[in-house]
Parts: structure tokens; C-alpha cells; sequence
């Protein structure tokens, strides 16, 4: 039938030290892309307005990229035994990332900004992903395709 884990996959030190690296990375290249020299698109009518989409966007990154920080050096002090379960599971969730773009403030930034924002969003979801299989003791939820399989591999047998 194809191959299944035999054990729940859990975090261990190695994923959350190459995910903080990661962000480290990122953070670094959103605080450089954010500078305001030469990042107003030139078809901005209004550089004021420009200037305001630029700050507001570059809030929403930033504070995106900073919760992901957060949660991994939670996981850190977990791992160094700074931290209890109990209390990374109290203290170290995941903020929901609510920056929803603004597709007007959006517009007026430049496509490498653009792209930059996409990644943050990207690694938010990620590390959303990973803090709700570990909350969810990483137990595996076939998907719809894997139950259909099963079932008609019972179906089949029966005949």
C-alpha cells in the first residue's frame, strides 16, 4: 500500500536551530529591503502615500518575521531545558499572522518587495504548520486520498 511513518515525527534541536538560521537570514534581508532610498516604485503618484505603504508594509514583515523568531527561541530555551513543556505550551504559540496585504499599499511597492513580503508569509506558514503538529503531539491525520486508498484496498480484498 506504500510506505507510512511507524512513529510520529517530532522537533528536535537540528530543525529548530536550521529554521532559526533561516529566519535570521530573512529577518536580516527584510530589514535591508525596508530601507526607504530607491524602493518607491516610480509610478507612485503620491510619494507620500508611497512612503506610508513602504512603513506599513515593512511593520507587517517585520513583526511577521519577529513571531517566528520568538516561537524558535522558545523551542530553543525547550530544547536547553530553560523551559518546561508546560510552559512552552502556555507561552510559546504561534501568533496568527492577521498582516493581511494591503493590495493598494502593495501595488505601490516594487516586485522585489513583493517577493521579499511572499517569503516572510511563506516561513509564517511553515512555522504555523510545525507549532500545530507539535501541539497536535504530531499525530498523523490521513488525508482523504490515503482513506479512499485504504478503503478500496478492503474492497478489493473482499473479492
Amino acid at each position: 500500500m506504500g510506505s507510512r511513518m511507524t512513529g510520529p515525527a517530532n522537533i528536535n534541536p537540528h530543525i529548530i536551530e536550521t529554521l532559526y538560521s533561516e529566519a535570521m537570514v530573512l529577518a536580516d534581508n527584510v530589514r535591508d529591503a525596508f530601507d526607504m532610498s530607491g524602493r518607491i516604485s516610480r509610478l507612485a503618484e503620491d510619494e507620500d502615500l508611497a512612503r506610508i505603504a513602504l512603513s506599513c508594509e515593512a511593520l507587517r514583515a517585520t513583526t511577521r518575521m519577529m513571531h517566528t523568531i520568538a516561537w524558535l527561541l522558545n523551542q530553543r530555551a525547550y530544547f536547553n531545558g530553560e523551559l518546561s513543556e508546560f510552559q512552552l505550551r502556555r507561552h510559546g504559540r504561534l501568533p496568527r499572522d492577521k498582516a493581511a496585504i494591503d493590495a493598494e499599499n502593495y501595488a505601490l511597492l516594487d516586485p522585489a518587495l513583493r517577493e521579499l513580503i511572499g517569503r516572510t508569509q511563506r516561513f509564517h506558514a511553515r512555522i504555523a504548520r510545525l507549532d500545530n503538529a507539535w501541539r497536535d503531539g504530531f499525530s498523523a491525520h490521513p488525508g482523504a486520498i490515503h482513506r479512499l486508498r485504504d478503503r478500496l484496498g478492503q474492497a478489493v480484498s473482499r473479492i
